[in-house]
């Protein structure tokens, strides 16, 4: 009796090979799938968030990549999916408190076995733990710690303008940006923008400042601290920058900025590190065409700033999987230096083999050994609604000639 084609038996290769298709089709089926929502959009960024996909998926994941520029905008799809009921697996913030309200209408699941299991407690610094848990809860995981008041200078335009040292302070800044004009080049490379001012004013006030006072006005918003002859100086040297900047400033996004020392058209850049991931895309090296100042002196804080992914609330197995795979994967060290040779930030943790990092990163990472200089940044202290009153306060100052007195005391009512 002759069986018909489709049921006569297989020879041994053809069993193997329905074999490994079956099997392959499985364990896709059942590879956990994150889609991930963060705003990573620019040619440095791009670049670094590759590495955690990779990373994924070499753990066995799926990684489905959803980019939305520009942060506000990322958190608004983010949160809008979750209030629709079709939630991304994970989201970006900052490491801030910008996160803190979803997390009390019971939006985010918590990774709490991923945690714990992998000692968070044990290497994140005492800023990033204090966000990322709260009331007993691990809410978010951590990817990078950026310091965003980095001081950048291009190296050919340093040359070009007769600049043989770098600042050691600010005084010596102001006699570089007046070197830098007096050559014909932008002495700041700036973007006009609320938050990229916001930069400038917080590099001004930790480094003219200092600890204690940036700590009494941001964390404590000590009303006598704001309206002292200390943080008087602060601002006025903020605004003195101002002087600095070109006519095209306005509007400006942060990364053409740093074009502008790529190119050796300007001088200097107030910046978060992530801003080296422009200069790595453009096959820059730190010491050859680029120099980066943590800060001014062995006592300057180092700002901690960074990244987060949250985890939308979900009950279903699969995503609750992916989820803590990703939180597991993320916070490895080999991803950490992965990701933060590409993105210009330093890992959340200093156990880490460092030795293929640059400069500028080897250099942020033994600054975080010392605790005492470790420091966070208005979004750890201030509330939202807080910081952005702050923000547009130091806009208008910056834009506009207003007194420094009328500045204080806006400040002071902004921060009660």
């Amino acid at each position: 009796m002759h069986l018909p084609f489709l049921f006569r038996p297989l020879n041994h290769l053809a069993a193997a090979a329905l074999a490994l298709a079956t099997f392959g089709a499985a364990a896709q089926a059942t590879a956990p799938r994150a889609e991930v929502i963060h705003w990573w959009t620019s040619g440095g960024e791009s670049a670094a968030v590759k590495t955690l996909m990779e990373a994924y998926r070499a753990a066995g994941g799926t990684w489905v990549d959803m980019a939305v520029a520009l942060g506000e905008q990322a958190r608004a799809v983010a949160i809008n999916r979750i209030v629709g009921g079709n939630p991304p697996t994970a989201a970006q913030f900052n490491t801030s408190k910008q996160f803190l309200d979803v997390v009390e209408q019971g939006m985010l699941n918590h990774v709490d076995e991923v945690a714990q299991r992998d000692g968070w407690d044990k290497f994140l610094p005492e800023v990033v733990l204090s966000l990322v848990k709260v009331k007993g809860h691990y809410y978010a995981a951590p990817v990078n710690i950026h310091m965003p008041t980095w001081i950048w200078y291009s190296k050919a335009a340093f040359k070009k303008a007769g600049i043989a040292a770098e600042p050691k302070n600010f005084d010596e800044l102001f006699a570089a940006l007046d070197k830098l004009r007096a050559a014909g080049l932008v002495p700041l490379a700036h973007g006009g923008q609320s938050w990229q001012d916001n930069t400038v004013f917080t590099a001004v006030l930790a480094n003219v400042g200092g600890r204690e006072l940036y700590l009494k006005l941001l964390r404590d918003r000590d009303r006598n601290a704001i309206q002292s002859e200390a943080f008087k100086q602060v601002l006025l040297t903020f605004k003195r920058l101002q002087g600095y900047v070109d006519k095209g400033s306005p509007g400006r996004n942060w990364n053409d900025a740093t074009t502008m020392l790529i190119t050796g058209r300007a001088g200097v850049q107030i910046m978060g590190d992530w801003a080296k991931g422009e200069f790595s895309l453009a096959n820059q090296l730190p010491g050859r065409d680029y120099g980066c100042i943590a800060g001014f002196g062995p006592a300057a804080p180092y700002i901690i700033q960074g990244d987060v992914f949250v985890f939308p609330k979900t009950s279903k197995p699969e995503a609750i999987k992916a989820q803590q795979l990703l939180a597991s994967v993320i916070t490895a060290p080999a991803t950490q230096v992965a990701f933060s040779m590409r993105k210009g930030s330093i890992p959340i943790r200093t156990d880490v083999d460092a030795s293929k990092m640059d400069a500028c990163a080897q250099q942020g990472l033994a600054i975080m050994k010392d605790k005492t200089r470790q420091i966070g940044n208005g979004e750890a202290y201030l509330t939202p609604d807080q910081n952005g009153a702050l923000a547009d306060i130091l806009t208008a100052y910056w834009n506009r000639n207003i007194p420094v007195e009328k500045v204080q005391r806006d400040i002071a009512a902004a921060l009660k």
